[in-house]
C-alpha cells in the first residue's frame, strides 16, 4: 500500500472521539466469501477524546472484512515497517484512521 500524507499525530488531533489501535494480534479468517477477519488489538489501545490520547482501555475482539475497512478509510499516513510476532514477516503498514470499525466485545488479552 503506498500510503497517505497524514501523520499519526495530525489523524489523532483531528479525533472527536476514537480508539488508538496500535497493534492487532491473532487474526483469523471467519468467512471467505466476504473476507471477514477476527483478532484482538493488543500492545496498546488508548481511548481518544478531543484530539487527545486520553488513558489506556482494555483490549477489544473485532470482526472486520478489510473491503469495508478500506471503504470507511478516512486518512491515511506513511508506512511503517511492522515485523509481525506470530510469522516473524515484515510488512509496510501505513497508520490508518477509519471510521465505525466493528469492535464485538471487550477481551481479557493482554
Amino acid at each position: 500500500m503506498a500510503g497517505g500524507t497524514q501523520s499519526l499525530e495530525d489523524m489523532i488531533k483531528s479525533t472527536q472521539r476514537g480508539i488508538l489501535v496500535t497493534k492487532l494480534w491473532y487474526i483469523r479468517e471467519v468467512d471467505p466469501q466476504t473476507i471477514l477477519l477476527t483478532g484482538l488489538t493488543r500492545d496498546g489501545t488508548f481511548f481518544i477524546e478531543n484530539g487527545k490520547i486520553k488513558h489506556p482501555v482494555k483490549n477489544f475482539r473485532f470482526n472486520e472484512s478489510p473491503v469495508i475497512m478500506l471503504n470507511n478509510l478516512e486518512a491515511l499516513g506513511k508506512p511503517e515497517r511492522v515485523v509481525s510476532t506470530e510469522s516473524d514477516q515484515n510488512y509496510l503498514i501505513p497508520p490508518m484512521k477509519i471510521r465505525e470499525f466493528t469492535f464485538t466485545s471487550l477481551s481479557d488479552a493482554v
